[in-house]
C-alpha cells in the first residue's frame, strides 16, 4: 500500500465505536417555530420523555453487556487499529466503502495472522451493523481479496500445546513451599482436573465449591459458551496422591489464604500479603510458562489454555468417551473438543506401536 493512495471518496469522521449511543431517545421538540409543538409541555409528558431517556440508558447497559468483556476489549483493539489505517489512508471507516476494507486486508496480509484477520473482519462486520449500515464485507471485492488470503497463507491456526499429567506433575512438583506456591498448584491442579477455560477458573468465588467427602463440586456460573449465565456444576475427584490432589490443594490454599468470601485466585505479593484484587484470566498463561519453566521444560507453545487442552488429550488418551469429556469440559460442539481427542487417539495408538516394535 503507498502512502500516496488516493481516496476513493472524501473522509469522513466516524469516530470511536460507540454502538450504545444508538440507544439514547431524541428529546422532544421545544422550538417555538413549531405550531405542531407546544411552548410548554404538560407536565405527564415531562414525565414520560424523562422516563423513556432512563429507559434508553438502561438499554445501553445492556447492550453493553451483550458481549463478554474479553470480546468487546478485541473490538475496541481491531475497530482502532481499523480506524487508524483509515485516517493514515484518509478514507472513511464508517461506513467503509468495499474497496478500504479490501486494501485494509492486502495491507496487513503479511503482517497479521489469518485468524487475526478474520476476527478484524468479524469487527468491521459488527461495528457497521451496530451503526445501522450493511457491512462491506459482503461485496464481492472484499470476499476475493480475502480469499486469496486464505489461499496463500492457509487457515491452519497455530494451537496451544496440551499439558498432560506428565507436564502436571512436574510443574507442581517444583512450586515453592510458599503461600505463592500453594496458590499456584491449587490453580493448575483445578484447571486441569476441571478442563477449565482460564477465564472461568479466575472467576471462581469461595461460594462457587462445596466440598464433600468424596471431592469438590464446582458451579461455574458463566462461562464463553453461556453468556447468559444458566451456569453448570464440575465434579472433581479426590486425586490418588495427595501431592497432585486438586481438592486438597484448593483447601490447602483456601486455608493458608485465609480467603472465605469472593474470588477464590488472587495476587499474592513478593512478601506474602494476598490481594483482594481478582486474577486476570492472562495471568494463568503467566503462571503456567513460569511453572513449565521452573521444571526445567520449555514453555513454547503453553499457555493458559494448556490446561484445559490438556486434560481432553489426556482423557482420550485413556480412552475416556467423547460424551464423557464433553460433560467435563462443557463444549457445546464437538468440533473442536475432536481435535484434542484425535491428538490424543494418535498418541495411544504411537505407544502401542512402539510396544511392539
Amino acid at each position: 500500500m503507498h502512502e500516496g493512495l488516493s481516496p476513493s471518496h472524501p473522509p469522513a469522521v466516524s469516530g470511536t465505536f460507540e454502538v450504545h449511543t444508538f440507544f439514547r431517545p431524541h428529546r422532544m421538540a421545544t422550538d417555538p417555530s413549531d405550531s405542531d409543538v407546544p411552548l410548554r409541555r404538560p407536565r405527564a409528558a415531562e414525565h414520560q420523555a424523562a422516563r423513556l431517556e432512563d429507559v434508553g440508558q438502561k438499554a445501553s447497559e445492556y447492550l453493553d453487556k451483550s458481549k463478554a468483556e474479553n470480546t468487546r476489549r478485541a473490538y475496541r483493539s481491531d475497530w482502532a487499529d481499523f480506524e487508524a489505517w483509515c485516517a493514515k489512508y484518509r478514507r472513511a471507516s464508517m461506513p467503509a466503502a468495499p474497496d478500504t476494507v479490501a486494501y485494509y486486508l492486502a495491507d496487513n496480509s503479511q503482517r497479521l495472522k489469518t485468524s487475526t484477520l478474520q476476527r478484524r473482519l468479524a469487527t468491521i462486520a459488527e461495528a457497521h451493523r451496530a451503526a445501522g449500515f450493511d457491512s462491506p464485507n459482503k461485496h464481492p471485492q472484499v470476499r476475493l481479496v480475502w480469499a486469496g488470503i486464505r489461499r496463500e497463507k492457509g487457515t491452519a491456526q497455530a494451537h496451544m500445546k496440551p499439558a498432560l499429567t506428565k507436564h502436571i506433575r512436574a510443574m507442581v512438583s517444583h512450586l515453592p513451599d510458599s503461600l505463592l506456591g500453594a496458590r499456584d498448584r491449587a490453580l493448575l491442579l483445578l484447571g486441569f482436573a476441571g478442563a477449565m477455560r482460564r477465564s472461568d477458573l479466575v472467576g471462581l468465588d469461595v461460594t462457587d465449591l462445596a466440598i464433600a467427602d468424596e471431592g469438590l463440586v464446582m458451579n461455574v456460573r458463566r462461562g464463553k459458551t453461556d453468556q447468559f449465565g444458566a451456569g453448570r456444576k464440575i465434579g472433581i475427584p479426590r486425586g490418588a496422591h495427595a501431592e497432585t490432589c486438586p481438592v486438597r490443594a484448593v483447601q490447602t490454599w483456601l486455608e493458608l489464604s485465609g480467603v472465605v468470601e469472593g474470588a477464590v485466585f488472587r495476587a499474592v505479593n513478593k512478601h506474602g500479603h494476598v490481594s483482594a484484587v481478582r486474577l486476570s484470566d492472562r495471568a494463568v498463561a503467566d503462571i503456567v510458562k513460569r511453572t513449565l519453566e521452573a521444571a526445567g521444560k520449555s514453555s513454547r507453545r503453553f499457555a493458559g489454555h494448556s490446561l484445559r487442552a490438556g486434560l481432553i488429550t489426556q482423557a482420550a488418551m485413556a480412552g475416556v468417551s467423547e460424551r464423557a469429556i464433553q460433560d467435563q469440559s462443557g463444549h457445546k460442539s464437538l468440533l473442536v473438543m475432536r481435535r484434542y481427542i484425535r491428538d490424543g487417539s494418535l498418541f495411544r495408538e504411537n505407544a502401542a506401536a512402539k510396544v511392539g516394535l
